[in-house]
């Protein structure tokens, strides 16, 4: 009995040694370990890099065509040769602090919003109407051309129905709580741009529309027979009006005539052909555009895609449209990363919308579609084109980031779950070693 009682605590006492032993080298180690090695959590920018750097490359290269593009304009108008590409870097400054903002608020939380701003909106397309200032028959914008609430519109229909086709997503398939709800939104938003007139925004609405429509679970066969409705409709609207029908006519017979013989485009596409022509491979040089001083009209707006072929020649627009199915690309993405139904219809119907405006315009200055007012989205001079645009893809990197923060609360969530179980396979707790060696030692 006293035998076995010495070497229990012989035992004992070695562990306790050994354990000594043990945390004191620890401790010296830990003592020896300079502070500067602790580890510190990696930098993270929770954004689509490749997404950001895309729109950077679009915007800044947009710079440098206004400043190319617009230096007759500038003169001409007013006096000053950097006017209009001085304005355009106060509203690229104004849009990136909008974007920024859009970015850092959480998509999820502006849902209490979107009433009052499809209502503000429609308050400005109505008086815009009433008190807006007159330029080429037209009642678009406020401040001299600067802000022009059409653009404005188009941002806040996609974020509207971002939340309210969310809102409606099972019964999104039901006429009565989907289709002819979202068809109201859509016309009365239409309806008042048309009366500007401005035919290519209100299309572009109510295209915006169908295409969320059938991101968010719609019908095809109801989204082909509300095309086939609308169509019937804004024939009916344009041949009731008698300005917006003469100018759907004088478009459409310019741009057939086009097609059948380019020399007898209307003299805004034979300008741009021109200047395509002049550019050949490798363009004249960024700078070195004539055309854009021999009559070709916006030169630094509508018509910018024009002096880009010119003066950078097939290489430069073909990287221009590479920059913008990259932008479609990373866009997409984001969207099906997106950790909600919002935040996939948000994401989705912004990067849709801004290349489906760009391909308008492209296609309109090379002669594939009939003529349209469409801004080529981050290069066309602009104060509201380029401010609704950076704040789009301000949302889109919200969603970015939003997701992953969700990606990393679940992995955070399921390491701390691996390391809190401490069981073996078969279900028992490890028993400690100093445990196990001393009842080995008293057998």
């Amino acid at each position: 009995m006293g035998e076995r009682t010495r070497m229990k605590k012989r035992s004992f006492d070695l562990t306790a040694l050994f354990a000594s032993k043990g945390s004191t080298s620890s401790s010296a180690e830990s003592a020896n370990t300079p502070v500067t090695a602790a580890v510190r959590p990696p930098l993270r920018l929770r954004i689509d890099v490749p997404f950001f750097l895309v729109a950077f490359c679009l915007l800044a290269f947009g710079l440098l065509m206004v400043y190319s593009a617009s230096l007759q304009p500038s003169i001409i108008l007013k006096g000053n040769p950097y006017y209009f590409f001085l304005n355009q870097m106060k509203w690229a400054v104004i849009g990136s602090i909008a974007a920024a903002a859009a970015m850092y608020v959480d998509y999820r939380k502006l849902k209490p919003f979107m009433v009052p701003m499809i209502i503000a909106t429609l308050l400005l397309l109505v008086g815009v109407l009433l008190f807006g200032e007159e330029r080429l028959n037209a009642r678009r914008s406020f401040a001299g051309g600067s802000f022009q609430p059409s653009e404005f519109a188009k941002l806040a229909v996609i974020l509207y129905l971002a939340f309210w086709l969310n809102a409606k997503k099972d019964n999104i398939n039901n006429i009565n709580f989907g289709l002819i709800p979202l068809l109201s939104i859509l016309g009365i938003i239409s309806g008042l741009i048309l009366g500007q007139p401005d035919i290519s925004a209100a299309a572009t609405i109510i295209l915006l529309g169908m295409m969320l429509f059938f991101l968010a679970g719609g019908n095809l066969r109801q989204i082909i027979l509300v095309g086939a409705a609308t169509i019937l409709i804004g024939s009916f609207v344009v041949t009731a009006s008698s300005s917006l029908s003469q100018t759907v006519k004088n478009r459409l017979g310019d741009y057939i005539s086009g097609l059948q013989d380019p020399a007898k485009a209307s003299e805004h596409i034979q300008r741009s052909i021109e200047s395509i022509v002049r550019g050949g491979v490798f363009g004249v040089g960024i700078g070195r555009g004539t055309t854009k001083f021999t009559g070709l009209p916006v030169s630094h707006t509508d018509s910018i895609f024009a002096v880009i072929v010119e003066e950078t020649g097939l290489i430069g627009a073909s990287l221009t449209v590479l920059l913008y199915v990259a932008f479609l690309w990373r866009g997409l993405k984001i969207s099906l990363a997106a950790p909600d139904l919002v935040g996939r219809i948000l994401a989705a119907g912004l990067t849709l919308w801004l290349f489906t405006e760009a391909m308008i315009n492209i296609g309109v200055m090379v002669n594939l579609l009939p003529f349209a007012g469409n801004a080529l989205p981050f290069i066309s001079a602009g104060g509201s084109s380029l401010i609704a645009s950076l704040i789009a893809v301000g949302l889109i990197m919200n969603v970015s980031r939003v997701s992953s923060l969700e990606k990393e609360r679940l992995s955070e969530g399921r390491s701390f779950h691996a390391v809190a179980d401490l069981r073996w396979r078969n279900g028992r707790r490890s028993v400690p070693r100093t445990r196990r060696s001393a009842s080995t030692e008293q057998r």
